[in-house]
């Protein structure tokens, strides 16, 4: 039978424990603040401590914003507070707010004051709207020039006016790390196979080994489940693989099937937030190509 496994922290926690359980229970569990203070308890105060940092507080001393940040920290807060609004995967990185200070506000700060200033106010104004945000990072280790991996993600674009979805092409090479990236109309096969020629051309060749995919429609007809890898690919998938003469590895579906590419998802994610964040206001798709 399943227990529960969240604990109550007595007093003789530590605190460091105490905001772990909170934190925990948030997340999986899903409580509201005022269940998380009864079931622990604590006071809400605490409970939202807890949940816009791992690490407790210690004794209050004034908040001090670096001088030359000053002026500038309400157009940083507007801008983490409209990532809440924002598609998830469009959200400002740390360099992506220096980059606007200094492109649109003339700022003279350094970057490493802008990330410190970020890492600490983005959960708090999570927590101010009743959101939590969470992270996760997964590492890969390939041999060189073997393998690549690809993956679509969404993308919104001002195009000629009108805001639109398109998706994001991304190629990546496991080992190095260059990547190719091409936002295109849509997902389909034309583009799934485009995006492949031009990420060849432009890295100067073909894996050695295979190339990791999700089960795109695009290249897999059916996943033959309880066999293990086995896939019914796209016959014009096939032709195009034998052609450049590379084999596909196709990952699990679900999160094993995430852990296996992680390299391109974080690379998409990455990319989008670096280049496509705020949304780009284009005539045309081939602008951002």
């Amino acid at each position: 039978m399943a227990t529960n496994a969240s604990v109550v922290v007595s007093g003789t926690g530590s605190r460091v424990e105490l905001f772990a359980a909170i934190r925990r229970d948030a997340r999986v569990e899903e409580y509201s603040i005022r269940e998380l203070a009864r079931r622990h308890g604590v006071h809400r105060r605490t409970v939202r401590q807890a949940l816009a940092s791992a690490e407790p507080p210690g004794r209050k001393t004034p908040t001090r914003v670096a001088p030359k940040l000053g002026p500038y920290v309400e157009v940083v807060d507007a801008m983490l507070v409209a990532d809440l609004d924002a598609p998830r995967k469009q959200r400002h990185t740390a360099r992506r707010v220096h980059a606007r200070l200094v492109d649109e506000h003339d700022a003279q700060v350094s970057y490493s004051t802008v990330r410190d200033y970020v890492r600490r106010r983005r959960p708090e104004i999570a927590v101010e709207h009743g959101k939590v945000a969470v992270v996760a990072m997964v590492p890969q280790d390939h041999a060189p020039g073997v393998e690549a991996e690809v993956d679509f993600g969404e993308v919104w674009v001002v195009l000629d006016g009108v805001k639109t979805k398109c998706h994001l092409f991304v190629y990546r090479l496991s080992h190095s790390g260059a990547a190719v990236h091409r936002v295109y109309p849509t997902c389909g096969q034309e583009a799934f196979l485009q995006g492949h020629i031009e990420a060849f051309e432009a890295l100067g060749g073909v894996p050695t080994g295979h190339i990791r995919y999700d089960n795109l429609t695009s290249a897999v007809s059916q996943v033959l489940y309880g066999s293990g890898r086995r896939r019914t690919e796209n016959p014009r998938w096939v032709l195009f693989r034998s052609h450049y003469g590379f084999d596909a590895f196709y990952c699990h579906p679900g999160i094993e099937g995430a852990h296996e590419k992680g390299g391109v998802e974080g690379e998409v994610g990455r990319f989008r937030r670096t280049w496509l964040t705020p949304m780009p206001e284009v005539k045309t798709l081939d602008e951002l190509n």
